[in-house]
């Protein structure tokens, strides 16, 4: 019970400090911090493949395609300002640890563990629109990061393609030819 605590709070903390950082980068550091706490706590309470799932997808492949489109895209500063008001941010935020909560505590149980069924079938059948999803989300990533590789090769290649500015040198004052010896004639 106190490990589960110390891995809730840390993910927590960490998702706190995503959202905080003033740099893409390390935001998105803290991201894959998350991801590897629930990741642990997925898998001390069992759940093998989707702790597996977790921590390769959402602290491996998500962590990688963040930080490679930040490489590519920079890390200019948006002076927006955020699209939900403060207030309602917090509502949200307190209704959405409600509904946790209560979804939650019914399922603790002090009994023995039921036998479930299967992986497959839960997998492949009963969360075939969270694989759906899934595939969605990986397939827009990919997209997004392809898009992204083109938009840089169009810059580069236009970089390249226009001939560089040089600056006028002044003109400077030219020597006499001197003619060469074989040129000479006596």
């Amino acid at each position: 019970m106190l490990l589960d605590a110390l891995l809730t709070a840390g993910a927590v903390v960490c998702a706190a400090q995503a959202v905080r950082a003033k740099r893409l980068f390390l935001s998105a550091l803290w991201l894959a911090g998350v991801s590897a706490l629930v990741a642990t706590l997925l898998y001390t309470h069992g759940a093998h493949e989707v702790a597996v799932i977790e921590l390769s997808v959402g602290a491996g492949l998500v962590t990688v395609l963040f930080v490679f489109a930040i490489s590519i895209a920079g890390e200019e500063a948006i002076g927006a300002r955020a699209v939900i008001p403060t207030p309602l941010a917090w509502i949200l935020v307190i209704v959405s640890i409600i509904l946790l909560a209560w979804m939650i505590v019914p399922s603790i149980s002090v009994g023995a563990p039921i036998a479930g069924p299967s992986f497959t079938s839960v997998f492949w059948q009963d969360r075939s629109l969270d694989v759906l999803v899934q595939i969605v989300l990986i397939f827009s990533g990919v997209l997004g990061v392809l898009g992204l590789l083109a938009e840089a090769r169009c810059r580069v290649e236009k970089r390249v393609a226009e001939p560089p500015v040089r600056e006028a040198q002044p003109a400077q004052p030219r020597s006499p030819e001197r003619p060469r010896p074989e040129e000479v004639h006596v």
